[in-house]
């Protein structure tokens, strides 16, 4: 691939997660601190990525793979997106605010396939050229949650001001600019005839569930659900966790939680082909087990360090999981079932584990919230951290070691 062509598509990546970490990560904060929401009502508004990702599937597989090329779907995508963005900005109440949301995630999700569409399509080696493409989408979320915290929009005076709701207007300017954008990218044509057949298996994945056959398969499987369950509570409770303890420049320090990301996939290769799928997955769970317990006894005062390495195991508890479970499901799975298993991964853990885990993240923190509107973090934090705990034993107790070889 050409530097022209890798320019493009890292810009296409950077601007992608850009617009996605612009606001995600303080929304929480967003609809109590601006809406008043409450912590159901949180918790249902972050479910929408679940329900994004269980529908994403239909509209890359009937739509994108099937009609129209990719560019001009993630360019149709982000312009309608960018509209979205900016009704967000403008609602006044969560009723208002959650059925735009709700249309916007249900768009947006299947562009997180869209982008490595275009992407793959301009590699002659993928497993070598994409990663130094999919970084510059970590480095656009970075960027976006620095820049929240430059402008101290997530401050204590930020927050008194209203000043938050600027997010939305930040993730729609980027969101306008990556449609026009999106226009000029390489042309990537549909994969499959529009007049093959329609296999609504295939396309959500079911095909591969022959491989549950295999034990070792079917305990990573439902250990992949289960640890999307805690997983869910950082995404929703962090932000709000911090602005409420008053950690000041919150959003730009969670960034710390990406910068890790890119440097423990670097080192990923090296410790699956060191110590194996087994002993890589058992240190991201306890790190996720260990992250929850440093969020329950940190403090801005005295644990402000517990607090910091919490976000900063987030690269671990990431790439060690996911990434290394997208490898070893792709050795696994065989030629014949490759897409489909990755669908079925997906549709399991963004969709059906962390839709669990949003409802009961909000359940968990509607209880433990006092009278005066503040929240028994400690409580709350140490119930993912044993959901944590639990699902290591499980899956130490019946997976059995076996060689994966990584192909990063």
């Amino acid at each position: 691939m050409n530097f022209p062509t890798k320019f493009r598509l890292s810009l296409m990546m950077f601007m992608e997660f850009f617009v996605w970490g612009s606001w995600y990560v303080t929304m929480g904060t967003f609809l109590g601190n601006n809406l008043q929401a409450k912590d159901q009502d949180i918790s249902l508004a972050f479910s929408t990525q679940s329900f994004g990702a269980i529908i994403a599937p239909f509209i890359v597989g009937l739509i994108a793979d099937r009609y129209f090329h990719a560019q001009r779907i993630l360019g149709v995508i982000h312009l309608i997106g960018a509209v979205l963005m900016y009704l967000l900005y403008s609602a006044t109440n969560f009723s208002g605010f959650f059925p735009v949301l709700l249309a916007y995630m249900i768009l947006f999700m299947p562009t997180l396939a869209l982008v490595n569409a275009i992407s793959f399509n301009q590699m002659k080696d993928p497993a070598k050229e994409f990663s130094i493409i999919r970084i510059w989408g970590t480095i656009g979320w970075i960027a976006a949650g620095l820049l929240v915290s430059y402008l101290a929009w997530d401050s204590q005076a930020g927050l008194a001001s209203g000043l938050l709701k600027n997010t939305w207007v930040m993730a729609a300017a980027v969101s306008l600019i990556l449609g026009i954008y999106s226009f000029t990218l390489p042309s990537t044509p549909p994969r499959a005839k529009s007049t093959g057949g329609f296999k609504l298996s295939e396309i959500l994945g079911l095909d591969a569930l022959s491989l549950l056959k295999d034990r070792n398969f079917a305990i990573f499987f439902l250990s992949s659900i289960l640890i999307c369950i805690p997983l869910a509570f950082y995404y929703q409770n962090a932000s709000p966790f911090l602005t409420e303890i008053g950690v000041e420049n919150s959003t730009g320090k969670m960034a710390l939680g990406q910068v890790s990301e890119v440097l423990f996939l670097l080192a990923l290769p090296l410790f699956l082909s060191r110590f194996g799928f087994k002993k890589t997955l058992i240190v991201a769970m306890l790190a996720w087990a260990i992250r929850y317990v440093f969020f329950a006894f940190g403090d801005e005062d005295s644990g402000v360090w517990m607090l910091l390495v919490g976000i900063v195991l987030h690269g671990v508890c990431y790439d060690f999981f996911f990434v290394s479970g997208q490898i070893y499901t792709d050795s696994h799975a065989g030629e014949k079932f490759k897409s489909s298993a990755q669908g079925l991964i997906t549709l399991a853990t963004y969709g059906i584990g962390m839709l669990i885990g949003f409802w009961a993240a909000g359940q968990i923190s509607n209880y433990y919230l006092a009278e005066t509107g503040l929240h028994f973090w400690k409580s709350i934090w140490l119930i993912p951290a044993g959901i944590s705990v639990l699902v290591l034993l499980f899956f130490i107790s019946f997976f059995k070691e076996e060689k994966v070889k990584p192909h990063l």
